[in-house]
């Protein structure tokens, strides 16, 4: 069967009213953790955040959560080892996983945390979904397809989410969205809707929010 993608339109008055006051509490973070045993307690629903590094993934976590300096931005790839929590309102966790594609990591320091991504993903059933970060400048890259096909095996419903959307003119955006669905129809696990977002700009926010307060 032929999925149809599509670009996630703005949320009803309902559901962005409740990704409002989702993020319109304290977010605060937990931990960061670098082994499955130092993992929080499963005690509420969780989403993560997944993306190839400077793929401007610290910068929408921020966006969502209107904090400027919640999840730290570095330009150094590979810098992060850790799963990072946040708690967001009483119910959720938001859970950012290290930039992948990191070409100045050791080896030993990728295969180490390539072993911890998959350990969380398959073992997190309090998990309800991934967000995959995808650069508006640049489409999916080989490095984003080998997620999407380790969020597969996991049985994890991924979604894609467009990234830093502004820096691009709408022509070239909609050939990046063409060529980023013809990527999703490989991918069984991905969910159907693709969200364009700019955190400078605020484009998608609103919508991210209301998908995340409105998961079950």
């Amino acid at each position: 069967m032929q999925v149809n993608y599509t670009t996630a339109e703005e949320p009803d008055a309902p559901s962005a009213e409740k990704g409002r006051m989702l993020f319109a509490g304290e977010t605060t973070f937990v931990k960061g953790v670098v082994a499955m045993d130092g993992l929080p307690p499963p005690d509420r629903m969780e989403v993560c955040f997944a993306g190839r590094s400077n793929v401007g993934k610290s910068t929408l976590i921020n966006a969502l959560t209107g904090m400027k300096a919640l999840a730290r931005a570095s330009n150094t790839p590979g810098r992060t080892q850790e799963i990072n929590f946040f708690t967001a309102g009483e119910e959720h966790y938001l859970v950012d996983l290290p930039g992948y594609g990191y070409a100045n990591a050791p080896l030993p320091v990728v295969e180490k945390w390539q072993r911890l991504l998959k350990q969380y993903l398959s073992g997190r059933q309090t998990l309800r979904r991934a967000f995959v970060l995808i650069d508006a400048r640049h489409g999916v890259k080989k490095v984003d397809d080998e997620i999407m096909s380790l969020l597969d095996s996991s049985a994890v419903t991924f979604q894609v989410v467009l990234t830093k959307a502004d820096k691009v003119k709408e022509a070239e955006r909609e050939k990046i969205l063409t060529q980023v669905k013809d990527a999703l129809s490989k991918h069984p696990a991905a969910y159907p809707e693709i969200v364009v977002t700019s955190s400078e700009k605020g484009w998608g926010i609103p919508t991210l929010r209301a998908i995340i307060a409105t998961l079950e």
